[in-house]
């Protein structure tokens, strides 16, 4: 936080602008401690709350703008890219696409709040060509409850705040290095958490050329299309012949699967 307010103080509303936009594009650094250092020094008079508040929703609408303009040319495909940069693949795409789906545009009142929801309801209001004036009035209303809403906590908080950086100043560089450690040795135990969980998949794994072959061949062989319905709907593109049945749904309906026959599940 004190190097937060230090930044701040040093480069103004410029900087607010920067950093925040670069962290909704989806850059993992962290745009909260910057909103409260923003709010904590409009609290202490050092700064305007009108400009802080306006400039950090300004900057969070133009990158939803983006994400939400290459989800409308990509397609489903922007998901898919998103699924492989993120540590948290299942997540950050199939759950966040639920809540999408119940929500719609509300979602994007809340989605900042939301861990994955975060990087995946703007790109999937593009995908789903919902019209730009209504994401631009349902994004704008969420930025400014989430920028306002940290502006406002820092605003009210300025004082305490105010202490806490300088407590943390008082560390120095100690404290900025066990935070950068923790943060990498969180990353590195998602990342090696993730590689175990493909190498485990590899092991019932059939390539889409080895699929192929089982089919011209005749094998009776059944096709599980395991796609959300969203995914579904933007690309109802399927294996001729394949049932159907979302993920959540696979256990409750194993019943309606052959049992003396192979079995093939398939998802994006």
């Amino acid at each position: 936080m004190a190097s937060s307010l230090e930044f701040l103080l040093k480069h103004g509303v410029a900087f607010l602008f920067a950093w925040v936009f670069v962290e909704q594009l989806g850059v993992p650094i962290p745009a909260i401690p910057m909103l409260l250092a923003a709010g904590a020094l409009a609290g202490s008079g050092r700064s305007s709350l009108a400009s802080s508040l306006a400039v950090a929703v300004a900057a969070a609408i133009l990158a939803d703008f983006i994400w939400y303009s290459i989800g409308r040319r990509k397609g489903i495909h922007v998901l898919h890219l998103l699924c492989r940069i993120s540590l948290e693949p299942d997540s950050c795409v199939r759950r966040t696409q639920g809540v999408f789906a119940k929500h719609g545009a509300r979602s994007l009142l809340f989605a900042k709040f939301v861990p994955g929801l975060n990087t995946v309801a703007t790109p999937l209001a593009g995908v789903f060509h919902m019209r730009p004036p209504r994401f631009l009035l349902y994004d704008t209303a969420g930025a400014v409850l989430w920028a306002g809403g940290l502006i406002g906590v820092g605003f009210a908080f300025s004082n305490q705040i105010g202490q806490v950086a300088a407590r943390a100043a008082a560390f120095g560089g100690t404290l900025f290095a066990l935070l950068l450690a923790a943060l990498a040795a969180y990353i590195a135990w998602k990342f090696v958490a993730r590689q175990r969980f493909i190498r485990q998949l590899r092991i019932a794994r059939i390539t889409p050329r080895q699929l192929k072959e089982k089919i011209d061949s005749g094998e009776d062989i059944v096709v599980v299309d395991l796609r959300h319905s969203m995914d579904f709907e933007a690309a109802p593109e399927s294996i001729p012949g394949a049932v159907h049945l979302e993920a959540k749904d696979l256990e409750a309906n194993t019943n309606l699967l052959p049992r003396d026959r192979e079995i093939v599940l398939f998802c994006t």
